[in-house]
């Protein structure tokens, strides 16, 4: 299993276009065969703040997720426009 952890900063006064995207990237995602889990977390104080908690089955699963027309859509096309993703670290299952 691989595991991602990314943190998104929304830039000021865009916090509320955020969270939508977010919610249509899960919708997809979670769609995939390989994807296990992907979860969207917003900091209870810090309303800018973004959690993203995703599982693969594999490395082939998460590029698949990568490459996918609705991640280059969302992921790298409209979020980097309204927010900054400040960090992303890859796990493996023990």
């Amino acid at each position: 299993m691989v595991v991602l952890a990314v943190t998104w900063i929304a830039k000021a006064g865009h916090d509320g276009e955020v969270a939508p995207i977010f919610v249509k990237l899960a919708e997809e995602s979670r769609k995939e065969p390989g994807c296990l889990m992907y979860q969207v977390h917003r900091h209870k104080t810090d309303r800018q703040r973004f959690f993203i908690y995703e599982q693969y089955k594999d490395d082939a699963a998460l590029e698949a997720h990568r490459s996918s027309a609705y991640f280059l859509q969302y992921a790298r096309k409209e979020l980097p426009k309204i927010a900054d993703r400040i960090e992303g670290h890859l796990y493996e299952a023990l």
